[in-house]
């Protein structure tokens, strides 16, 4: 276990002669100290694969010395890695192992490195504050615009997928309010992670016809808020909003 430790951190003594920058040191013992939970070990693996614990194309530990290494089971370790090849960062081949598949270089995606949950933090920091000024500064216009977007989300009825897209043109509509240029380009990079495979592998596990439903309801209930100017009632459905969708992401990540 300690060679695995040590290994993560060797990757990554400076090199002089290197003229991109460096990626960010691991923390010390990355993969060397027990876990439970296949959640908790594909962030883990996550973690140390970002980290540049290991490259691009090459094998993880098998199951059994991973298992070995995190004082847990072979079955646990299966359901971390099957995690991590829904996100696309790993790729499995059937008699040979398990091998990453994350190139990196000197700018890395941010899409690719932030989890969902990580996302929706951001997003309670930024939502917040755009709903503040958008009850100050959203016009008739906007609030129209705004209307269209809600209407056709009420429409969705079950499908996840057309639920996703207008919820993002939803929340963009109260960036563009603001008429706060720097915001909206923030709320159009949370977007951009929200596009990301990490979200699309969780998405049919959220996104149910009632949990729609439910949103919708919340999406109401903001849209009346910002027509009216209610700046307390509409912050505090948004962080509702955004923290019921923090509770069910947490949810699904322990399925």
């Amino acid at each position: 276990m300690a060679k695995i430790g040590a290994r993560s951190l060797s990757r990554h003594a400076p090199d002089k002669a290197r003229s991109k920058p460096a990626r960010p040191t691991p923390p010390d013992n990355l993969l060397a100290t027990p876990i439970k939970g296949s959640r908790s070990i594909a962030a883990r693996l996550r973690q140390a694969i970002l980290y540049g614990a290991y490259g691009h194309g090459e094998r993880l530990p098998a199951e059994r010395d991973l298992a070995q290494m995190l004082g847990t089971s072979r079955t646990t370790v299966r359901k971390a890695l099957s995690r991590l090849e829904e996100t696309r960062l790993v790729t499995r081949r059937i008699g040979s192992g398990t091998y990453v598949n994350y190139p990196a270089n000197s700018e890395e995606d941010i899409a690719e490195i932030t989890s969902p949950l990580e996302l929706i933090e951001v997003r309670l920091a930024v939502e917040r504050h755009a709903i503040r000024l958008a009850v100050i500064n959203a016009t008739a216009r906007d609030m129209e615009r705004l209307g269209e977007a809600l209407k056709r989300l009420e429409a969705s009825g079950a499908d996840a997928e057309h639920f996703s897209h207008w919820d993002e043109q939803f929340h963009l509509r109260i960036a563009q309010s603001t008429h706060n240029p720097l915001l909206v380009w923030m709320y159009r990079q949370i977007n951009h992670v929200r596009g990301h495979a990490q979200w699309r592998a969780m998405k049919d596990k959220i996104l149910t016809a009632r949990r729609i439903a439910e949103y919708n309801r919340q999406h109401r209930s903001l849209y009346e808020a910002l027509l009216s100017r209610d700046l307390d009632g509409a912050v505090k459905i948004i962080t509702d909003h955004l923290t019921a969708a923090r509770r069910h992401l947490a949810g699904a990540d322990r399925v």
